[in-house]
């Protein structure tokens, strides 16, 4: 408002020294100095020419936000599809376009809530359903309570309980609040660790395991339980998408100030639309099963031991996850 003022100061001045004229005759002015005769139809038109370009400025700045504020109010109320036209000034720009980016990131995080609720109530209702037949069938007779019935149900129960610490794990670990018991590991035992418990699963569908660590590695600071399962969470998703006759290899190496473990599968690999959210909560292909939460998990447990973790599909094909972990 400042600038208008002045500016209709300035150009009034202007206009009525230009069209007015100047009375340069001695005493002309009331002081004896110049005298001004204002111009005042020209200096009314070229008011109202200011007001209007004023006005078209501040309702083109306005618009925008108007437009911003009656999305929010339906995004409030639970619409995630709303969008709005980028448009004004380019800071208006700007807000148009992070405003759309944040309904895209909200109504992707809405689908895949809705998607992890009935993943996880498909994941508990199925075991469930399990026990609840087989302690129905003891109580009513239909099965006798030896051993083959008991162990179902232990079986299923484990699997409703591994969902669950999954779930728990991964909330702590986002929450900053998950402990580790650091110790000095050697790499090559991790490696052995991992290839000895998941040779027989590999074996039964016919996909062969191996591993090797580099002769002198050495240890790494690291939560030698934590890192199992980051080791497990990836071999045990390696074996899911390979196919039989294909092939499974966990190693570690040097790398720098650190050591890297790799895990390369001869699987289909990651579909590169997919390589940017591959460590994303929930985020699963659609042939495989569980909730989606193992490479998230995995991901939070490298990090929580200041590593770094990422996912790639080689042009030989397959997939490969490597970590790496600091040095103790």
């Amino acid at each position: 408002m400042l600038a208008a003022l002045l500016v209709l100061l300035v150009g009034g001045g202007v206009l009525s020294a230009l069209f007015g004229g100047w009375d340069a005759r001695p005493g002309g002015g009331p002081d004896g100095g110049w005298h001004v005769f204002p111009f005042v139809p020209l200096w009314l038109l070229f008011l109202g020419g200011v007001f209007i370009v004023i006005a078209r400025a501040v309702r083109r700045t306005t618009r925008p936000v108007d437009d911003v504020m009656r999305a929010a109010d339906r995004v409030a109320a639970g619409d995630y599809s709303v969008r709005v036209r980028p448009d004004g000034p380019p800071g208006m720009r700007r807000l148009g376009t992070a405003f759309n980016a944040m309904t895209e990131r909200l109504a992707a995080n809405e689908e895949l809530r809705r998607n992890l609720l009935a993943d996880v109530a498909h994941d508990l209702k199925t075991p469930l359903s399990v026990i609840r037949g087989n302690v129905e069938g003891v109580l009513d007779g239909v099965y006798p309570p030896d051993e083959a019935h008991l162990r179902t149900v232990v079986e299923e129960t484990s699997v409703m309980l591994r969902l669950l610490d999954d779930l728990q794990t991964l909330s702590t670990a986002e929450a900053g609040m998950l402990q580790l018991h650091r110790e000095a590991v050697a790499p090559g035992r991790l490696v052995d660790d991992v290839v000895a418990a998941f040779r027989a699963r590999a074996a039964e569908k016919g996909i062969g395991l191996s591993g090797q660590a580099t002769p002198g590695l050495p240890a790494i600071e690291a939560d030698p339980v934590r890192i199992g399962e980051v080791l497990a969470n990836l071999v045990a998703n390696a074996i899911r998408h390979t196919p039989k006759g294909g092939s499974v290899r966990v190693d570690a190496d040097h790398a720098g100030d650190g050591v890297t473990f790799v895990v390369a599968d001869t699987g289909p690999g990651i579909p590169l639309e997919q390589l940017p959210q591959v460590f994303d909560r929930f985020v699963k292909s659609s042939d495989s099963g569980g909730a989606g939460l193992g490479l998230a998990i995995a991901k939070r447990l490298v990090e929580a031991h200041r590593g770094r973790i990422e996912a790639r599909s080689p042009e030989t094909g397959g997939a490969e996850v490597r970590f790496t972990l600091p040095l103790a």
